[in-house]
């Protein structure tokens, strides 16, 4: 009972397991066409599945979905799986398995893309491993946005579009000590130090002003009004809150 994991109601502790040599004459009968051989084989290699969607834990997806999702590209890995090239069918089962969970997790995505962008972006990946045969090294952006006649921009952003987002949280490195994460080697031009102090300075700087300046000032910069709609508004003319803007400005400028 230790080592049982049931999932989707099948026990995993109680499939059976298969030698590499029987693995390979079960491909031979698969191929001929034998389908209770075929099923088996599929029992066979379903702990494939789940070591796969263990990597995908934490993601807030059901596991039970995630096996299912992963038992089908199981499925498509035994019915493309080519014995010529003396491959084992795990190696070649295990990327194929990945690729279709990250498919239904890019397609179940909260962050949605439009249809046009995901196909141009599945497109983009299906050139690259062309032209990664034809030119035995990996293509250009510009060699894969040639080869299918659009913009380099266009697939910049399809692939991009593809991307799993990651938390700020995950950690990139962890060496013993305290774990580096993804937000550490995020840089932020916005809130920094300097841009602290200077608002500081500035909200200063305000309260010295009159409480007609602040007004003006505050409906200018931070409401966005013409001075023609702040004179409205106050019942001044529009050269008095040009000069008071100007004035207030010029104040707030020698403080800072």
């Amino acid at each position: 009972m230790a080592g049982k994991v049931e999932i989707c109601g099948v026990n995993t502790a109680n499939l059976p397991l298969y030698k590499e040599a029987e693995m390979t004459e079960m491909l031979k009968k698969i191929k001929a066409g034998d389908k209770e051989t075929r099923d088996e084989f599929i029992k066979g290699n379903l702990r494939l599945v789940l070591s796969v969607i263990q990597r995908f834990s934490g993601r807030g997806e059901n596991p039970d979905d995630l096996f299912q999702v992963g038992c089908i590209g199981l499925i498509k890995a035994l019915d493309n799986f080519d014995m010529s090239h003396g491959v084992k069918f795990s190696t070649y089962a295990v990327p194929m398995i990945i690729g279709e969970v990250r498919r239904y997790l890019r397609d179940n995505n909260a962050i949605r893309v439009s249809r046009s962008l995901r196909d141009l972006a599945y497109k983009a990946l299906q050139a690259r491993e062309v032209l990664s045969r034809s030119l035995q090294r990996e293509p250009t952006i510009a060699e894969i946005a040639e080869e299918l006649g659009v913009e380099r921009q266009e697939v910049v952003l399809a692939l991009e579009s593809i991307q799993e987002p990651i938390s700020l949280y995950e950690p990139v490195f962890h060496d013993d000590g305290d774990a580096i994460y993804v937000m550490d080697q995020v840089s932020d031009t916005k809130n920094t130090d300097a841009r602290w102090i200077e608002n500081i300075a500035l909200s200063e700087a305000m309260k010295k002003l009159t409480p007609r300046e602040r007004k003006i000032l505050n409906m200018r910069f931070f409401e966005g009004k013409t001075q023609m709609e702040v004179a409205e508004e106050i019942s001044i003319s529009q050269a008095q809150v040009s000069r008071l803007e100007k004035n207030a400005l010029k104040y707030m400028r020698k403080y800072v």
